[in-house]
């Protein structure tokens, strides 16, 4: 007479859960936040603190648009694209950039404790020169 010496085995649920595939998506994020955060900090080199306005839902803007920003600083200092130039090269530069096929958009950085009439003078010095697409950039509150 044969003799079986195996256990009868019970069919139980694995209670464990695998959580290997969440942990590699979650240093995924991290490695592209990391990569990320200072690309979009990359702009805003110039130490400015913008005003602040009421949020709203953002415009969509075309893909071949382009852009220059025009920094003003709380020491009376002017930046286009975080270069900093005197009042003779913005307007050398300005004029060179309305004489692209297509001029850009202008967006007016301005610390908001700047005095209102040096906002002006940029915006007339703009027109000057036909640059008549101009953005103001500001913080949500």
């Amino acid at each position: 007479m044969a003799r079986t010496f195996r256990r009868q085995r019970q069919s139980h649920p694995i209670a464990e859960l695998n959580v290997t595939n969440l942990i590699d998506l979650g240093f995924t994020l991290l490695i592209i936040f990391m990569i990320a955060t200072p690309l979009i900090n990359q702009e805003q080199t110039v130490p400015i603190n913008l005003p602040g306005e009421s949020k709203r839902p953002q415009l969509k803007v075309d893909k071949e648009t382009k852009f220059v920003s025009v920094s003003l600083d709380t020491k009376g200092n002017t930046y286009v694209d975080n270069v900093m130039v005197t009042p003779r090269d913005l307007s050398a530069r300005l004029h060179a950039l309305a004489a692209e096929a297509k001029p850009p958009v202008i967006r007016i950085r301005a610390d908001g404790t700047v005095p209102y009439q040096r906002v002006i003078t940029l915006t007339d010095e703009l027109n000057k020169n036909n640059l008549t697409r101009i953005q103001f950039d500001t913080q949500a509150k």
